[in-house]
């Protein structure tokens, strides 16, 4: 019995022995390497073939005949995605412009397994990179588009749309999400003053018609008048500006993915009459809590105004402190029947150019404290006789640097003022005897673009340099009104 139970024993060993050898033997099955395209960007132009064909390692098997493979793209602003299937991808590109997610999804018939590639596609247009222009050409408004190489492409807008735009024109807006505002798409907005025909917004990508300009307002206004729009800073589509003498301000009480974000609501309600003269300044208080607020001036009642960073209206609810006058002092709270100029407000001190009754050009320096609303203050400076007085005209353009330079325009020339030392140079870039119609400086203050009749001008306006011309394109149909820049 004994050796029975002994043969017994020695056989489940054996055989146990057996089946461990047997694992020994197991092989994984191959995986399919997917050359150069895990985690990289492959470029689409909307409208073109687009072709993906990556490079495929699959040992001991048949990439063609065992593998399957879907390609899933995101289209995150529709909420929505699209399914291919097939090797290689094939497709005539048109699911928009802006990154789109996609998953390779790799099965291996033989047994089930799946593999999952990520990358991403960047949809491009033609338009993704230039200038867009904004010009009258006979007193018809017209779009053109600067490629990067510098060549142009004339009326644009008509030739992609089939229609003409409004008549004066006023403003280019250029509205262009952030990546938290992921289902609102690039715009450019065609500011015109014309009563009979409503303002078009114009996809970015595209440059085709998307919408009318009163789908912007909750309420349209009865009629709208466009002084200058321009976007709150660090909000991407959302913009602030004024209109019909008004101060409106894009919604941002909605989330940022919401149809309406962005839309003006209620102008801010009040006594005035706000010029396009006025900016969102954004300070703060000693112990470094930020705040901002809109200044700029009421035309009815000739009074420099603020409004809280809510839109609310504060008029001339500060203390005027002449303790810094220098010569002439002025009342900031009722500066005259003058009509203003020119100021673009910020912290610090400002400068303002008012026209006179008869003519003359009166150039006014202040300082302001409106951060804390408990000793809200401005100081008057000075008020003079500006130095380039007889040269402004009706139509004269101007802008300002960050350090307080300005650049004005008088018929075919462009001139340079510092305030300070009241240094009043031309610059030396000349317009073939046109009309300068338009004036934009960079936000570095080194580059200044002038527009007349035909053509954009690129000028050098750093430290030591008095305009020498950088870069000129021509072929743009009529008077260049105003530009952005893609």
């Amino acid at each position: 019995m004994k050796n029975f139970l002994l043969i017994a024993v020695a056989i489940l060993l054996f055989a146990a022995c057996k089946k461990d050898l047997g694992n020994y033997d197991y092989h994984p099955p191959s995986e399919p390497i997917i050359g150069l395209l895990k985690d990289t960007t492959i470029n689409a132009i909307v409208g073109d073939s687009l072709i993906i064909q990556p490079k495929i390692s699959f040992p001991d098997a048949d990439p063609v005949k065992d593998l399957s493979f879907e390609w899933i793209i995101d289209i995150q602003e529709e909420l929505r995605s699209v399914t291919y299937t097939g090797y290689p991808l094939k497709m005539l590109y048109n699911l928009g412009t802006g990154n789109r997610g996609v998953k390779l999804q790799v099965t291996d018939k033989r047994n089930g397994l799946r593999y999952t590639i990520p990358f991403k596609i960047a949809g491009t247009t033609q338009f993704t990179q230039g200038t867009i222009v904004l010009s009258v050409d006979k007193g018809v408004t017209k779009l053109s588009f600067i490629r990067p190489d510098r060549s142009v492409i004339s009326d644009i807008y008509n030739g992609l749309n089939g229609q003409i735009l409004p008549n004066n024109p006023v403003q280019l807006y250029y509205a262009k999400p952030l990546p938290y505002q992921p289902n609102n798409r690039e715009e450019i907005w065609v500011l015109c003053n014309d009563p009979a025909k409503e303002s078009p917004i114009l996809d970015g990508a595209t440059l085709l018609h998307r919408r009318l300009f009163t789908s912007q307002f909750f309420t349209p206004p009865q009629t709208i008048q466009v002084g200058r729009i321009e976007g709150i800073q660090d909000q991407g589509i959302v913009a602030h500006g004024t209109i019909n003498g008004k101060l409106y301000r894009g919604v941002l009480s909605t989330a940022p993915f919401a149809p309406d974000y962005g839309k003006f609501s209620n102008y801010s309600d009040g006594d005035y009459t706000l010029t396009p003269h006025y900016s969102m300044i954004i300070g703060s208080d000693n112990q470094g809590n930020y705040s901002s607020y809109y200044f700029g001036f009421d035309d009815k009642h000739k009074a420099f105004v603020s409004f809280e960073s809510q839109g609310e209206f504060r008029g001339s609810d500060y203390a005027v402190d002449n303790s810094i006058v220098q010569t002439n002092s002025f009342d900031p709270k009722n500066v005259g029947s003058s009509t203003i100029l020119y100021m673009k407000p910020a912290s610090g001190t400002n400068y303002a150019f008012f026209k006179e009754g008869s003519g003359t050009i009166q150039e006014l320096s202040f300082r302001m404290a409106l951060d804390n609303y408990q000793t809200r203050t401005i100081s008057p400076i000075y008020k003079r006789v500006f130095k380039g007085s007889t040269l402004v005209n009706a139509d004269t353009k101007w802008q300002k640097s960050v350090v307080n330079v300005f650049y004005f325009t008088s018929n075919d020339k462009i001139y340079r003022y510092n305030p300070v030392n009241e240094d009043l140079v031309a610059l030396t870039a000349t317009y073939n005897g046109k009309k300068v119609t338009m004036l934009k400086l960079s936000n570095d203050g080194t580059r200044l673009t002038a527009g007349y009749d035909g053509a954009l001008l690129t000028l050098d306006v750093s430290v030591g340099k008095d305009g020498n011309i950088l870069q000129s394109v021509t072929g743009i149909q009529g008077e260049v009104i105003d530009q952005v820049v893609k």
